[in-house]
This record gives structure tokens, sequence and C-alpha cells, in this order.
């Protein structure tokens, strides 16, 4: 019998590997679709009707239809709250509102450069396009600084949300291993202590690990 949940897009998207993460974390059986964005399937009707956006992740869970990975990793713990790891979204409204206001942060405050630093340093060598140096120095730069404020934090507890693992440090995965395993830069994890501990502790685990050899397909070439 085939999974009822879905995700659409290819595991090399960062997007797309949060999901994964999320699934392999709750023990929830899924089918990954390949989308060859290279070929513009994203922008094609039928992709279109799932996921409006034409971007990827999409993700059909039965008759449900969702997409932005964040908002997908909140409902698959919601929905599949007994099984996996229970505490991925925390058991309490004061636990999922730390975690989600380091979700918030993740995705406004660390998202956003990394994001620049992992397309200017990892995917435009692959793509043959020109690197924007200067983009690249402004990112690095408030990406550090983001980077400070976490190091702080976790001088404070084992792990942003407290002291388990949730989404708040699942959600840092997929850019960060961009950073630390495929450019030079991932000193900006690595040169700060607690930085560096939480990192070597979320990127080791087995749920990670599968999201990695499941990226080691190539991206396909425009």
């Amino acid at each position: 019998m085939a999974a009822a949940v879905k995700v659409y897009g290819p595991a090399f998207s960062t997007a797309v590997s949060r999901v994964l993460a999320c699934l392999l974390e709750k023990d929830v059986a899924f089918q990954l679709l390949p989308v060859n964005m290279a070929k513009a399937e994203h922008k094609k009707p039928d992709y279109l009707k799932i996921q409006p956006f034409g971007q990827v992740p999409a993700f059909q869970d039965d008759s449900i239809t969702l997409f932005e990975s964040r908002a997908i990793s909140r409902y698959i713990c919601d929905k599949y709250a007994n099984q996996g790891n229970k505490g991925l979204f925390g058991t309490n409204p004061l636990e999922k509102a730390s975690i989600d206001q380091w979700l918030e942060a993740e995705g406004q405050s660390f998202n956003p450069p990394s994001s620049v630093l992992v397309f200017q340093l990892a995917f435009a060598p692959r793509m043959k396009l020109k690197q924007d140096e200067n983009l690249i120095k402004q990112n690095e730069a408030k990406l550090a600084k983001v980077l400070d404020v976490y190091e702080k934090r976790l001088g404070e507890s084992r792990y942003l949300a407290g002291d388990e693992f949730t989404l708040a440090d699942l959600s840092h995965l997929p850019n960060g291993q961009y950073l630390v395993s495929a450019t030079d830069r991932g000193e900006l994890f690595l040169s700060r202590k607690n930085v560096e501990r939480w990192w070597g502790e979320i990127s080791s685990r087995e749920s990670w690990k599968k999201v990695v050899e499941m990226q080691k397909s190539p991206p396909p070439r425009a």
C-alpha cells in the first residue's frame, strides 16, 4: 500500500529536506516525488494546483494539501503527535511557544543570510553563475551576528528551545549542512564553542543522516 503522505520536490532543496527530516523524526511513512526544477516542472499547471506559488515542497496527506516547509512540519508534528519523537513540537503551550519563537528566529533572522550564502557559495558554482562578493560579505556579517545570539543562548540551554531537540533546531539543518559541508564558511559555526557543540549534536541525528544520504543524487542541470 502506497504511503498516504507525499512530498513533492528534490531532496537537495533546503525546504524539502526540512520536511523530510521532520517526517523521519516522527516515523511517518512517505513518498518523495521528484520535481525537476531545471525543466520548470514546478511551474506547470498540474503542479500549480497543489503549490500555487510554483515552489517546493508541496505536500499531500490524503485529501490535505499544504505548502511552506515550516507550516508542513508543524502539521506533521500535530497530526502524528503520538508517534516518533513526541516532543518535537512541544507537549504544552509554553514549550510550543518557545519552539515557535526560535522557529521565527530561524525563518526571519537565520534563513535570509544563510540562504544567500548557500546559493552564492554552494549552488552558483555548480550552475556556472558569477558569485557576488559584496552580497557574500554582507550576508556573512549578518549571519555572524545571528550566530552570536545563538552562542549565548546555547550556553544557557542544550538546544535552542530548551534541553530537548525540537523543530527549532531541526529547521536549521538544511542551510547549516550546506554551509558547513559544501562551502568554506563552516567556521561561522565551528568557531563558536556552543554553536559547534549544538551543530555536532543536531547534524548527527539518524533522521538527518538519512536526509543527507537522500541528497547525494546530484541536482539536475538546466
